[in-house]
Protein backbone atom coordinates (compact mmCIF):
# COMPACT_ATOMS: atom_id res chain seq x y z
CA UNK A 1 0.00 0.00 0.00
CA UNK A 2 1.59 3.27 -1.16
CA UNK A 3 2.05 6.38 1.27
CA UNK A 4 -1.11 8.39 -0.84
CA UNK A 5 -3.43 5.19 -0.20
CA UNK A 6 -2.48 4.87 3.26
CA UNK A 7 -3.62 8.14 4.04
CA UNK A 8 -7.22 8.22 1.58
CA UNK A 9 -7.42 4.66 4.02
CA UNK A 10 -7.42 6.65 6.92
CA UNK A 11 -9.18 9.53 5.74
CA UNK A 12 -12.06 7.77 4.37
CA UNK A 13 -12.06 5.86 8.65
CA UNK A 14 -12.52 9.34 9.50
CA UNK A 15 -15.79 10.25 7.51
CA UNK A 16 -17.21 6.62 8.79
CA UNK A 17 -17.06 7.49 12.49
CA UNK A 18 -17.57 11.17 11.83
CA UNK A 19 -20.73 10.29 10.13
CA UNK A 20 -21.60 7.36 13.14
CA UNK A 21 -21.12 9.89 15.60
CA UNK A 22 -23.65 12.56 13.97
CA UNK A 23 -26.51 9.54 13.53
CA UNK A 24 -29.24 10.28 15.92
CA UNK A 25 -31.97 7.74 17.22
CA UNK A 26 -35.30 8.98 15.82
CA UNK A 27 -37.18 8.19 18.97
CA UNK A 28 -35.00 9.87 21.60
CA UNK A 29 -35.63 13.04 19.69
CA UNK A 30 -38.53 15.92 20.69
CA UNK A 31 -39.16 16.18 17.34
CA UNK A 32 -42.52 17.74 17.90
CA UNK A 33 -45.18 19.38 20.11
CA UNK A 34 -44.58 17.58 23.48
CA UNK A 35 -42.10 15.16 21.83
CA UNK A 36 -42.14 11.73 20.42
CA UNK A 37 -46.20 10.97 19.33
CA UNK A 38 -47.12 13.43 22.35
CA UNK A 39 -45.99 11.68 24.64
CA UNK A 40 -44.16 14.40 26.93
CA UNK A 41 -41.89 11.84 28.26
CA UNK A 42 -37.91 11.15 27.85
CA UNK A 43 -36.29 9.24 30.09
CA UNK A 44 -32.35 9.15 30.83
CA UNK A 45 -31.68 12.38 29.90
CA UNK A 46 -29.49 13.19 32.75
CA UNK A 47 -31.01 17.02 34.02
CA UNK A 48 -30.15 18.58 36.32
CA UNK A 49 -32.08 18.53 39.99
CA UNK A 50 -32.04 23.11 40.22
CA UNK A 51 -30.71 25.43 38.79
CA UNK A 52 -30.54 29.29 39.19
CA UNK A 53 -30.87 32.35 36.49
CA UNK A 54 -28.97 34.70 38.38
CA UNK A 55 -26.18 33.30 39.34
CA UNK A 56 -25.85 31.02 36.16
CA UNK A 57 -25.90 27.63 37.76
CA UNK A 58 -27.07 24.97 35.49
CA UNK A 59 -28.12 27.46 33.13
CA UNK A 60 -25.96 26.38 29.12
CA UNK A 61 -26.89 29.33 27.97
CA UNK A 62 -30.30 31.98 27.30
CA UNK A 63 -30.90 32.87 23.68
CA UNK A 64 -33.23 36.20 22.92
CA UNK A 65 -35.67 35.29 20.90
CA UNK A 66 -37.81 38.54 19.24
CA UNK A 67 -41.57 39.26 19.23
CA UNK A 68 -43.96 36.91 20.48
CA UNK A 69 -44.61 32.80 20.35
CA UNK A 70 -46.17 30.55 21.96
CA UNK A 71 -44.63 27.81 20.31
CA UNK A 72 -42.62 25.23 21.74
CA UNK A 73 -39.13 24.46 20.93
CA UNK A 74 -37.79 21.22 19.32
CA UNK A 75 -34.87 19.06 19.73
CA UNK A 76 -33.24 17.04 16.74
CA UNK A 77 -29.62 16.51 17.25
CA UNK A 78 -27.65 19.50 17.88
CA UNK A 79 -30.52 21.39 16.53
CA UNK A 80 -33.25 23.32 18.18
CA UNK A 81 -36.06 25.35 16.58
CA UNK A 82 -38.53 27.57 17.40
CA UNK A 83 -40.96 30.35 15.84
CA UNK A 84 -42.32 33.65 16.29
CA UNK A 85 -43.66 36.43 15.08
CA UNK A 86 -42.75 39.72 15.28
CA UNK A 87 -44.63 42.99 15.24
CA UNK A 88 -43.29 46.30 13.72
CA UNK A 89 -45.39 48.11 16.62
CA UNK A 90 -43.50 46.22 19.82
CA UNK A 91 -47.58 45.03 20.37
CA UNK A 92 -46.09 41.98 21.75
CA UNK A 93 -47.53 41.91 25.63
CA UNK A 94 -49.46 38.97 26.93
CA UNK A 95 -51.82 39.08 29.45
CA UNK A 96 -51.54 35.82 32.01
CA UNK A 97 -54.18 34.49 34.46
CA UNK A 98 -57.72 32.83 34.93
CA UNK A 99 -60.15 35.51 33.63
CA UNK A 100 -63.23 35.44 31.10
CA UNK A 101 -62.71 38.19 28.66
CA UNK A 102 -63.36 36.71 25.24
CA UNK A 103 -61.96 40.08 23.33
CA UNK A 104 -59.58 40.33 20.72
CA UNK A 105 -56.16 42.34 20.92
CA UNK A 106 -56.61 44.99 18.28
CA UNK A 107 -53.46 44.72 16.02
CA UNK A 108 -53.21 45.77 12.88
CA UNK A 109 -49.16 46.19 12.64
CA UNK A 110 -47.11 44.09 9.89
CA UNK A 111 -45.96 41.35 11.41
CA UNK A 112 -42.90 39.02 10.41
CA UNK A 113 -43.37 35.22 10.88
CA UNK A 114 -40.06 33.60 11.20
CA UNK A 115 -38.20 30.26 12.03
CA UNK A 116 -35.32 30.33 14.07
CA UNK A 117 -32.64 27.10 14.10
CA UNK A 118 -29.89 27.68 17.39
CA UNK A 119 -27.05 25.36 18.46
CA UNK A 120 -28.42 22.99 21.37
CA UNK A 121 -25.06 23.01 23.16
CA UNK A 122 -24.20 27.34 22.67
CA UNK A 123 -27.86 29.02 21.73
CA UNK A 124 -26.02 30.42 18.73
CA UNK A 125 -28.25 30.68 16.23
CA UNK A 126 -27.58 28.48 13.39
CA UNK A 127 -29.58 30.08 10.22
CA UNK A 128 -33.26 31.89 10.86
CA UNK A 129 -35.73 32.20 7.77
CA UNK A 130 -38.67 34.93 7.42
CA UNK A 131 -41.72 32.71 6.62
CA UNK A 132 -44.01 35.53 5.19
CA UNK A 133 -44.24 39.34 6.25
CA UNK A 134 -47.33 41.50 6.43
CA UNK A 135 -50.90 42.13 9.02
CA UNK A 136 -51.99 39.37 10.29
CA UNK A 137 -55.10 37.25 8.88
CA UNK A 138 -56.41 36.91 12.50
CA UNK A 139 -56.56 38.14 15.61
CA UNK A 140 -55.17 36.82 18.97
CA UNK A 141 -56.76 36.43 22.38
CA UNK A 142 -54.35 38.90 24.96
CA UNK A 143 -53.06 35.29 26.38
CA UNK A 144 -52.28 34.09 22.51
CA UNK A 145 -49.63 35.24 20.11
CA UNK A 146 -49.52 34.97 16.04
CA UNK A 147 -46.81 31.76 16.57
CA UNK A 148 -48.44 29.19 18.61
CA UNK A 149 -48.05 26.03 16.74
CA UNK A 150 -44.93 24.09 17.59
CA UNK A 151 -42.85 23.08 14.49
CA UNK A 152 -42.33 19.00 13.42
CA UNK A 153 -39.06 17.60 11.75
CA UNK A 154 -37.91 14.32 11.17
CA UNK A 155 -33.73 15.27 11.09
CA UNK A 156 -34.10 16.14 7.38
CA UNK A 157 -36.83 18.60 6.80
CA UNK A 158 -38.53 20.61 9.53
CA UNK A 159 -42.28 22.45 8.91
CA UNK A 160 -43.66 25.08 10.55
CA UNK A 161 -47.11 25.97 10.93
CA UNK A 162 -48.19 29.46 11.05
CA UNK A 163 -52.29 29.14 10.36
CA UNK A 164 -53.71 31.64 8.03
CA UNK A 165 -50.06 32.23 7.28
CA UNK A 166 -49.61 29.33 6.08
CA UNK A 167 -47.37 25.92 6.45
CA UNK A 168 -43.69 26.07 5.39
CA UNK A 169 -41.05 23.47 5.20
CA UNK A 170 -37.82 23.87 5.05
CA UNK A 171 -34.50 21.73 4.77
CA UNK A 172 -32.47 21.64 7.91
CA UNK A 173 -30.13 24.11 6.48
CA UNK A 174 -32.65 26.26 6.30
CA UNK A 175 -33.72 25.91 2.54
CA UNK A 176 -37.38 26.69 1.69
CA UNK A 177 -38.28 23.52 -0.36
CA UNK A 178 -42.17 24.11 -0.43
CA UNK A 179 -45.05 26.15 1.26
CA UNK A 180 -48.59 26.05 1.58
CA UNK A 181 -51.52 28.80 1.80
CA UNK A 182 -54.76 27.41 2.92
CA UNK A 183 -56.60 30.67 3.48
CA UNK A 184 -57.92 32.45 6.94
CA UNK A 185 -58.08 29.72 8.79
CA UNK A 186 -60.73 31.50 11.24
CA UNK A 187 -60.08 30.17 15.33
CA UNK A 188 -62.53 32.09 17.08
CA UNK A 189 -65.05 31.55 19.71
CA UNK A 190 -67.94 29.66 18.23
CA UNK A 191 -70.89 31.60 19.99
CA UNK A 192 -69.12 34.87 19.16
CA UNK A 193 -67.73 34.84 16.05
CA UNK A 194 -65.59 38.11 16.54
CA UNK A 195 -63.68 36.86 19.20
CA UNK A 196 -60.88 35.84 17.29
CA UNK A 197 -58.25 34.08 19.41
CA UNK A 198 -55.35 32.74 16.46
CA UNK A 199 -54.41 29.32 15.08
CA UNK A 200 -52.65 27.00 17.29
CA UNK A 201 -52.73 23.39 16.09
CA UNK A 202 -49.34 22.08 15.52
CA UNK A 203 -48.40 19.50 12.50
CA UNK A 204 -46.93 15.98 13.11
CA UNK A 205 -44.43 13.93 10.72
CA UNK A 206 -44.67 10.57 10.17
CA UNK A 207 -43.20 8.42 7.60
CA UNK A 208 -42.43 11.11 5.61
CA UNK A 209 -45.95 12.40 5.76
CA UNK A 210 -47.23 16.22 7.19
CA UNK A 211 -50.27 15.75 8.96
CA UNK A 212 -52.88 18.82 9.84
CA UNK A 213 -55.36 19.50 11.73
CA UNK A 214 -57.62 22.31 10.98
CA UNK A 215 -60.81 22.91 13.16
CA UNK A 216 -61.53 26.34 12.53
CA UNK A 217 -64.71 29.05 12.07
CA UNK A 218 -65.56 27.04 8.25
CA UNK A 219 -64.52 24.61 6.05
CA UNK A 220 -62.72 22.51 8.86
CA UNK A 221 -60.48 19.74 7.55
CA UNK A 222 -57.74 17.42 8.50
CA UNK A 223 -55.26 16.50 5.69
CA UNK A 224 -51.96 14.68 4.94
CA UNK A 225 -48.99 15.96 2.52
CA UNK A 226 -45.96 14.35 1.42
CA UNK A 227 -43.29 15.68 3.26
CA UNK A 228 -40.89 16.05 0.31
CA UNK A 229 -43.04 18.28 -1.80
CA UNK A 230 -45.84 18.99 0.01
CA UNK A 231 -48.16 16.95 -2.38
CA UNK A 232 -51.62 16.69 -0.57
CA UNK A 233 -52.19 13.29 0.34
CA UNK A 234 -55.74 13.24 1.01
CA UNK A 235 -57.84 15.76 2.80
CA UNK A 236 -60.97 15.21 4.83
CA UNK A 237 -63.97 17.71 6.10
CA UNK A 238 -64.73 18.10 9.45
CA UNK A 239 -67.84 19.41 10.63
CA UNK A 240 -66.27 20.86 13.99
CA UNK A 241 -65.80 24.31 15.57
CA UNK A 242 -63.12 25.91 15.85
CA UNK A 243 -60.41 23.97 18.52
CA UNK A 244 -56.86 24.21 18.95
CA UNK A 245 -55.97 20.58 19.36
CA UNK A 246 -52.86 19.52 17.91
CA UNK A 247 -53.09 15.65 16.21
CA UNK A 248 -51.51 12.37 17.19
CA UNK A 249 -50.98 8.97 15.78
CA UNK A 250 -51.62 5.37 16.73
CA UNK A 251 -51.73 1.63 15.59
CA UNK A 252 -54.70 -0.39 16.03
CA UNK A 253 -52.47 -3.84 15.16
CA UNK A 254 -53.14 -3.58 11.46
CA UNK A 255 -53.04 -0.09 10.55
CA UNK A 256 -51.66 3.85 11.39
CA UNK A 257 -54.68 5.89 12.24
CA UNK A 258 -54.41 9.56 12.97
CA UNK A 259 -56.10 10.28 15.82
CA UNK A 260 -57.75 13.98 16.56
CA UNK A 261 -59.61 15.48 19.75
CA UNK A 262 -63.03 17.78 18.95
CA UNK A 263 -66.15 18.22 20.61
CA UNK A 264 -68.32 17.21 17.59
CA UNK A 265 -66.00 14.97 15.86
CA UNK A 266 -63.48 13.50 18.11
CA UNK A 267 -62.03 10.22 16.50
CA UNK A 268 -59.65 8.27 14.21
CA UNK A 269 -58.62 8.41 10.65
CA UNK A 270 -57.04 5.79 8.26
CA UNK A 271 -53.46 7.14 7.84
CA UNK A 272 -52.92 6.04 4.69
CA UNK A 273 -56.53 6.99 2.56
CA UNK A 274 -57.90 9.43 5.87
CA UNK A 275 -60.97 7.28 5.59
CA UNK A 276 -62.85 7.68 8.77
CA UNK A 277 -61.73 4.97 11.58
CA UNK A 278 -64.54 6.16 14.70
CA UNK A 279 -66.04 9.11 15.93
CA UNK A 280 -67.56 10.87 18.83
CA UNK A 281 -68.96 14.13 19.73
CA UNK A 282 -69.62 15.65 23.10
CA UNK A 283 -67.46 17.12 25.38
CA UNK A 284 -65.85 20.35 26.26
CA UNK A 285 -67.22 22.62 23.43
CA UNK A 286 -63.49 24.48 23.05
CA UNK A 287 -60.80 21.73 22.98
CA UNK A 288 -57.21 22.42 23.38
CA UNK A 289 -55.24 19.17 24.65
CA UNK A 290 -54.00 16.29 22.40
CA UNK A 291 -54.72 12.99 22.18
CA UNK A 292 -52.40 10.52 24.13
CA UNK A 293 -51.47 7.34 22.75
CA UNK A 294 -51.06 3.99 25.73
CA UNK A 295 -50.25 0.55 25.01
CA UNK A 296 -53.77 -0.22 24.04
CA UNK A 297 -55.87 2.92 24.99
CA UNK A 298 -55.77 6.58 23.51
CA UNK A 299 -56.64 8.98 26.01
CA UNK A 300 -58.90 12.16 25.57
CA UNK A 301 -59.53 15.37 27.51
CA UNK A 302 -61.45 18.70 27.43
CA UNK A 303 -62.91 21.46 28.80
CA UNK A 304 -65.43 24.45 28.92
CA UNK A 305 -69.24 24.20 28.60
CA UNK A 306 -71.40 21.28 30.33
CA UNK A 307 -69.08 18.87 31.08
CA UNK A 308 -65.30 18.32 30.97
CA UNK A 309 -64.66 14.67 30.33
CA UNK A 310 -61.48 12.56 30.53
CA UNK A 311 -62.12 9.65 28.19
CA UNK A 312 -59.85 6.37 27.46
CA UNK A 313 -60.71 5.05 24.17
CA UNK A 314 -59.39 0.84 23.03
CA UNK A 315 -57.23 1.33 20.20
CA UNK A 316 -59.64 -1.37 18.54
CA UNK A 317 -62.05 1.25 18.29
CA UNK A 318 -64.56 1.72 15.16
CA UNK A 319 -67.92 3.25 14.68
CA UNK A 320 -69.63 6.15 16.19
CA UNK A 321 -68.69 5.96 20.24
CA UNK A 322 -70.54 8.83 21.27
CA UNK A 323 -71.93 7.90 25.11
CA UNK A 324 -75.36 8.70 26.17
CA UNK A 325 -75.91 11.16 29.18
CA UNK A 326 -73.99 10.49 32.10
CA UNK A 327 -72.99 7.12 30.66
CA UNK A 328 -69.23 6.52 31.21
CA UNK A 329 -68.89 3.30 29.23
CA UNK A 330 -69.51 1.38 26.66
CA UNK A 331 -68.00 -0.63 23.73
CA UNK A 332 -64.65 0.82 23.10
CA UNK A 333 -65.10 3.69 25.66
CA UNK A 334 -63.26 1.90 28.53
CA UNK A 335 -63.59 4.22 31.29
CA UNK A 336 -64.55 8.23 31.47
CA UNK A 337 -64.90 10.97 34.04
CA UNK A 338 -67.48 13.68 33.04
CA UNK A 339 -65.91 16.22 35.47
CA UNK A 340 -62.47 17.31 35.79
CA UNK A 341 -60.71 17.17 32.13
CA UNK A 342 -58.41 20.35 31.53
CA UNK A 343 -59.20 23.41 29.54
CA UNK A 344 -55.33 24.14 28.25
CA UNK A 345 -53.33 21.17 29.13
CA UNK A 346 -52.45 17.62 27.36
CA UNK A 347 -52.06 14.92 30.12
CA UNK A 348 -49.24 13.13 30.85
CA UNK A 349 -49.17 9.43 30.33
CA UNK A 350 -46.04 7.99 32.72
CA UNK A 351 -46.01 4.24 33.64
CA UNK A 352 -49.07 3.03 34.95
CA UNK A 353 -50.69 6.73 35.76
CA UNK A 354 -52.30 9.27 33.96
CA UNK A 355 -51.79 12.64 35.08
CA UNK A 356 -54.30 15.55 34.47
CA UNK A 357 -53.04 18.96 35.27
CA UNK A 358 -55.39 21.84 35.28
CA UNK A 359 -55.45 25.52 34.48
CA UNK A 360 -55.33 26.46 38.40
CA UNK A 361 -52.55 24.17 38.98
CA UNK A 362 -54.39 21.41 40.20
CA UNK A 363 -52.97 17.95 39.59
CA UNK A 364 -54.98 14.65 39.28
CA UNK A 365 -53.57 11.66 39.19
CA UNK A 366 -55.71 8.59 37.79
CA UNK A 367 -55.06 4.66 37.30
CA UNK A 368 -54.40 5.01 33.67
CA UNK A 369 -56.21 1.54 32.99
CA UNK A 370 -59.01 1.62 35.38
CA UNK A 371 -59.40 5.72 35.59
CA UNK A 372 -59.34 5.74 39.64
CA UNK A 373 -58.65 8.11 40.95
CA UNK A 374 -55.40 8.02 42.93
CA UNK A 375 -54.31 11.70 44.52
CA UNK A 376 -55.73 15.54 43.30
CA UNK A 377 -53.22 18.18 44.52
CA UNK A 378 -52.60 21.54 44.22
CA UNK A 379 -48.61 21.95 42.85
CA UNK A 380 -46.81 25.08 43.78
CA UNK A 381 -48.49 28.58 44.50
CA UNK A 382 -49.26 29.91 41.10
CA UNK A 383 -52.33 31.66 39.43
CA UNK A 384 -52.47 30.21 35.73
CA UNK A 385 -50.54 27.11 34.08
CA UNK A 386 -51.12 26.58 30.42
CA UNK A 387 -48.09 24.54 29.88
CA UNK A 388 -48.49 20.85 29.78
CA UNK A 389 -46.21 18.42 31.73
CA UNK A 390 -43.42 16.74 30.79
CA UNK A 391 -41.44 13.87 32.34
CA UNK A 392 -37.91 12.28 32.89
CA UNK A 393 -36.63 9.75 35.17
CA UNK A 394 -38.95 9.55 37.72
CA UNK A 395 -40.16 13.65 38.16
CA UNK A 396 -43.12 15.61 36.55
CA UNK A 397 -42.05 19.07 35.55
CA UNK A 398 -44.84 21.99 35.38
CA UNK A 399 -44.23 25.40 34.54
CA UNK A 400 -46.62 27.62 36.13
CA UNK A 401 -47.20 31.25 33.63
CA UNK A 402 -45.12 33.28 36.18
CA UNK A 403 -42.22 30.91 35.20
CA UNK A 404 -42.20 28.69 38.29
CA UNK A 405 -41.21 25.34 37.53
CA UNK A 406 -42.53 22.60 39.79
CA UNK A 407 -40.42 19.46 39.99
CA UNK A 408 -43.30 16.64 41.48
CA UNK A 409 -42.43 13.04 42.18
CA UNK A 410 -43.96 10.42 39.58
CA UNK A 411 -45.85 7.50 41.01
CA UNK A 412 -49.02 7.08 43.54
CA UNK A 413 -47.83 9.30 46.20
CA UNK A 414 -47.85 13.29 45.71
CA UNK A 415 -44.55 15.14 46.46
CA UNK A 416 -43.32 18.19 45.58
CA UNK A 417 -39.25 17.68 44.80
CA UNK A 418 -38.37 21.33 43.95
CA UNK A 419 -39.28 24.69 42.69
CA UNK A 420 -36.92 26.54 40.19
CA UNK A 421 -37.93 29.84 38.79
CA UNK A 422 -37.21 31.21 35.18
CA UNK A 423 -37.90 34.74 36.12
CA UNK A 424 -40.21 35.18 33.41
CA UNK A 425 -43.46 34.75 31.94
CA UNK A 426 -43.77 30.86 30.52
CA UNK A 427 -46.64 29.92 28.61
CA UNK A 428 -44.97 27.24 26.75
CA UNK A 429 -44.62 23.40 27.29
CA UNK A 430 -40.79 22.38 27.83
CA UNK A 431 -38.74 20.19 25.72
CA UNK A 432 -35.95 17.80 26.62
CA UNK A 433 -33.33 16.37 25.31
CA UNK A 434 -30.67 14.32 26.50
CA UNK A 435 -28.57 17.10 29.55
CA UNK A 436 -30.83 19.26 28.19
CA UNK A 437 -34.19 20.46 29.48
CA UNK A 438 -35.23 23.61 27.44
CA UNK A 439 -37.88 26.68 28.21
CA UNK A 440 -39.16 28.91 26.09
CA UNK A 441 -40.04 32.25 27.63
CA UNK A 442 -41.63 35.96 26.69
CA UNK A 443 -38.94 36.54 25.80
CA UNK A 444 -36.10 34.38 25.50
CA UNK A 445 -35.27 30.54 25.40
CA UNK A 446 -33.39 29.12 28.19
CA UNK A 447 -31.33 25.81 28.11
CA UNK A 448 -30.92 24.27 31.77
CA UNK A 449 -27.99 21.47 31.73
CA UNK A 450 -25.37 20.35 34.20
CA UNK A 451 -23.33 19.20 30.76
CA UNK A 452 -22.08 23.24 30.20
Amino acid sequence: MTKSTFLCFLTLIALFFTACSQQVDPARQWSMYRGNFVSGVLDEANLPESWNIETGENIAWIAEIPGLGHSCPIVWGDKVFVTTAVSESDSSEIKTGIYGSIGSVPDASVHQWEVYCLDKKSGEIKWKQTACSGIPEQKRHPMSSHANCTPATNGKYVVAFFGSEGLYCYDMNGKLQWEKDFGVLKSNFFLVPDAEWEFSSSPLIYKNVVIIQCDVHENSFVAAFDLKTGKELWKQERDEYPGWCTPNIYSDGERDIVTVNGYKHRGGYDFQTGEEVWRMSGGGDIPIPSPVVGENLVYFNSAHGKVSPILAIDKEASGDLTLAEDETSYDYVKWAKLRGGAYMGTMLLYGDYLYNARWNGNLTCYNASTGEEIYSEKVGHGNSYTSSPVASDGIIYIVDNDGVVYQVKAGEKYELLAENNLNEVCMSTPAIAEDYLLFRTSRHLIAVSANK
